[in-house]
Order: C-alpha cells, then sequence, then structure tokens
C-alpha cells in the first residue's frame, strides 16, 4: 500500500524516475480497487441494467493522471521518453524491463537514492 500512497503523494510528477516496483504496484493496487468497487455496485444493485461501473470509471478517472505520471516516471528510468507510453507493445516491453543502473539524463536511480546511496 505504501507503494501506491508514494505515487499519489507525486500526482503530476512528470519528471524523475520510477523503479518497477513502484509501477506495477500502483497498476495492482488499481486492479484491486476497481475491481473491488465493481464488486459493491454488483451487490448494491447500482446499474443493474448495464455493464458500466459507475464507481469504478469515477476511480478511474480520479487516478488517471497520477497513473500518466508514474508511466512516464517508468519509461524515464529505462533511459526512453515518457512519449514511449504511446507505443503499444514496446511500452509493456520497457516496463517489465530493469531500468538503468546509475544517473541518466532524467535523474539518479531510484533504488541508488533508496538505499541511501546518493
Amino acid at each position: 500500500m505504501n507503494w501506491y500512497l508514494v505515487v499519489l503523494k507525486k500526482y503530476a510528477v512528470f519528471n524523475g524516475r520510477s523503479r518497477r516496483k513502484e509501477y506495477w504496484m500502483f497498476f495492482l493496487f488499481n486492479v484491486i480497487i476497481a475491481f473491488v468497487l465493481g464488486m459493491i455496485e454488483g451487490v448494491l444493485g447500482i446499474n443493474s441494467n448495464t455493464t458500466q461501473n459507475v464507481f469504478a470509471d469515477l476511480y478511474q478517472l480520479a487516478v488517471l493522471v497520477p497513473s500518466i505520471a508514474v508511466g512516464i516516471r517508468r519509461m524515464h528510468d529505462v533511459g526512453k521518453s515518457g512519449w514511449f507510453m504511446l507505443v503499444p507493445i514496446y511500452n509493456l516491453i520497457l516496463a517489465v524491463k530493469q531500468g538503468e543502473v546509475g544517473e541518466n539524463s532524467y535523474g539518479p536511480d531510484p533504488l541508488a537514492v533508496e538505499a541511501g546511496e546518493v
């Protein structure tokens, strides 16, 4: 949950780098929260005649900017521009790839900063 909150604290920070763990934990919590919100709507019978999940949709809209920001920072960690988020399959490959070791043009290595080496 800490990784999720870290991303929300950097709500619209598009510069710097994000490590794999930060990106994927945020992604995981987004999926879990949207699933739970969808289940709550199903149990309460809200919009039972449609396939739309209002709560989940509003939640996804609320975390749209942090999702884009952490994705761009993830691209920066592998040494690519944030625009690579728009390339369908390649961005997934970059998201699972290990980040560049040491400082790159987008900032210091987040693993080194965490370990106190910088």
